[in-house]
């Protein structure tokens, strides 16, 4: 019984972490957005939230299967194009993930 139940509380820890690190690439790339494309608001971005409600979660998701994604971020925010394409490609996959969850028909952010 001992090790059933400590089998069963071992897996409910290994679940709730592996959530956890599944759910994170959106706050990453939220993070990205707030420590390196700062200057957007040159470009008459308020926030993250106005990059990310440019397109809908389905045109997000065409770019990015086109491969034009960070060509797109270029054009919205033309001040960050150094540093757009010197990303890394975790860093376009978390801002991916980052605009399609908060795109315009998704999630309302509470981000800056």
């Amino acid at each position: 019984m001992k090790k059933t139940t400590l089998l069963l509380l071992a897996a409910m820890v290994a679940g709730s972490v592996f959530t956890t690190a599944a759910m994170a690439d959106a706050t990453h790339g939220q993070r990205f957005y707030l420590k390196k494309l700062k200057v957007c608001k040159k470009d008459g971005l308020k926030n993250g939230a106005v990059f990310a409600t440019k397109h809908s979660r389905q045109e997000w998701a065409s770019l990015k299967n086109n491969g034009k994604i960070q060509d797109e971020w270029e054009k919205i925010c033309p001040h960050g194009e150094k540093k757009i394409k010197k990303m890394k490609e975790k860093n376009i996959k978390n801002l991916y993930d980052f605009v399609w969850k908060y795109a315009s028909d998704g999630e309302v952010p509470s981000c800056g």
